[in-house]
């Protein structure tokens, strides 16, 4: 299990927030909507999320 907190804009919020993130045996998960966001695909804060899950497998 690897865990990390990430920090960025928050499009959904539209303000800056804190993710903490881990990855598991089960896959990524985070405490944000990641995944169900309707901003994910321009989200800074789902890029990080995408390049550590990536970095990690």
């Amino acid at each position: 299990m690897d865990e990390k907190i990430l920090s960025g804009y928050c499009r959904a919020m539209d303000a800056s927030r804190t993710v903490y993130v881990e990855l598991t045996s089960e896959g990524l998960e985070a405490d944000c909507s990641f995944g169900s966001c309707p901003f994910d695909r321009d989200c800074p804060i789902a890029k990080q999320l995408r390049q550590f899950a990536s970095e990690n497998q």
